[in-house]
């Protein structure tokens, strides 16, 4: 096994494996082949460790573990599909499994599911269909929302929002502090992806959202401009920090960190990162994006994050066999801990972490999220739709006065693509 494993998510491999809880198992031999995209600090730990844990279990296997950018592997992984493919690969749920699906370089795991302890998997199966089959399987989700600078805000004696009023009126104070409201890096484009998710779901509503994801509604349609009305309020207020374009999600951190913006609409996954750049959990907290449309029931992003079997797999019965054990009840409690992953598992028998922001997130999505859950707006959307839709959207928050040459754009794409 060639992975090397370097934190705390491995000491308590070790204490396992010394202490038997970890059952061995040499039924499965030869090489292992695992590529992952979980290239951030934490992400990585808790896949080195998954893969000490899962070798341990099988002293006779040979893991090859590759871990790649996760920026890079989202232009890497066809090629790395074709010839000589891995056995067992990191992507997304929804639509941004179908152009693999289509091409016939995941497989059909369809019959994992059919076993008995996938049945805990349920509230995913959806997102991990299509053609009425099931192509991978989850191993963490994540809430989004608005993580802020909870002391900057008892300064300013704001209190969290929950109408669109009223976070215009926080923007507004903020402002008027000498600082940003918001950070945002959209080199990347998918973080602009997140602002038009909740603006756009929560102005018209989910089922809107979705219809204009699956191009049953056009980009120029009067609903579309009421969504990016509602988000260039924000823009001509200063809202957003100056030249996001040119920063990564991570580079625009420390504008949080050192109080120049105090707020990040951001998935959970961020918590480490503002953790480890000197955030404490008095300093940091929470709140479900505002209502804009009273009339709209909250939908939620909660993206599911999976692994898939490259259907050209050299070693199936073990890539089958790291399936399973990524998805048990055990494995997805210890792997989203709050220092390990800091998600939420999906196994409905695992545990949800002590963690103030997991449990918040837990409480939000199964008790406040009853207008639906999207997978975020490069996964729900087709792929070019995705791609284009999203250089539109950090052209509009740069240049909001070429917003009716970006929706015609996307509008020529959406007629060539779906029609």
């Amino acid at each position: 096994m060639r992975s090397i494993i370097t934190t705390s998510f491995a000491a308590v491999v070790a204490a396992a494996i010394a202490s038997g809880a970890i059952a061995q198992d040499d039924a499965l031999s030869g090489e292992l082949r695992i590529t992952s995209d979980m290239s951030n600090p934490a992400p990585r730990a808790v896949i080195e460790g998954m893969v000490a844990d899962f070798g341990a279990m099988h002293p006779d296997l040979d893991i090859e573990l590759t871990i790649v950018d996760r920026e890079a592997w989202k232009t890497q992984i066809r090629n790395a599909l074709g010839a000589n493919p891995p056995d067992v690969v990191n992507w997304y749920a929804a639509n941004r499994m179908r152009p693999y699906v289509d091409a016939g370089l995941f497989a059909d795991i369809s019959d994992l599911w059919e076993e008995e302890q996938f049945a805990a998997l349920e509230s995913t199966k959806g997102a991990l269909t299509l053609d009425d089959k099931q192509w991978g399987v989850p191993y963490t989700y994540y809430q989004w929302g608005v993580y802020y600078r909870a002391d900057i805000f008892e300064e300013l004696g704001l209190s969290e929002p929950t109408t669109w009023e009223e976070e215009l009126a926080n923007c507004q104070a903020i402002i008027d502090s000498g600082r940003k409201c918001y950070t945002i890096g959209t080199k990347f484009l998918w973080t602009a992806g997140g602002w038009f998710d909740y603006i756009n779901s929560r102005t018209h509503g989910y089922d809107f959202h979705m219809q204009l994801a699956r191009g049953e509604i056009p980009w120029t349609d009067d609903r579309v401009r009421e969504t990016f009305a509602n988000w260039r309020q924000l823009i001509d207020m200063g809202a957003f920090i100056d030249d996001h374009q040119t920063y990564s999600w991570q580079e625009a951190l420390p504008f949080m960190l050192n109080g120049e913006a105090t707020s990040y609409l951001m998935g959970n996954f961020a918590v480490a990162a503002m953790r480890d750049g000197g955030l404490t959990n008095d300093q940091l907290d929470f709140y479900q994006f505002p209502k804009i449309n009273p009339d709209v029931a909250y939908a939620e992003d909660a993206p599911t994050d999976t692994f898939h079997m490259a259907s050209g797999a050299q070693n199936p019965d073990a890539a089958r066999e790291f399936l399973r054990y990524v998805t048990s009840a055990d494995v997805q409690t210890r792997i989203n801990a709050g220092d390990a992953l800091g998600q939420l598992p999906i196994n409905a028998n695992a545990s949800v972490d002590d963690d103030k922001f997991l449990q918040q997130g837990f409480e939000m999505l199964s008790n406040n999220a009853t207008g639906g859950i999207m997978q975020f707006f490069d996964r729900d959307f087709e792929a070019e739709m995705a791609s284009v839709g999203m250089e539109g959207l950090q052209e509009f928050m740069v240049f909001p006065d070429n917003l009716d040459d970006i929706l015609m754009r996307l509008e020529e794409t959406r007629q060539r693509i779906y029609q």
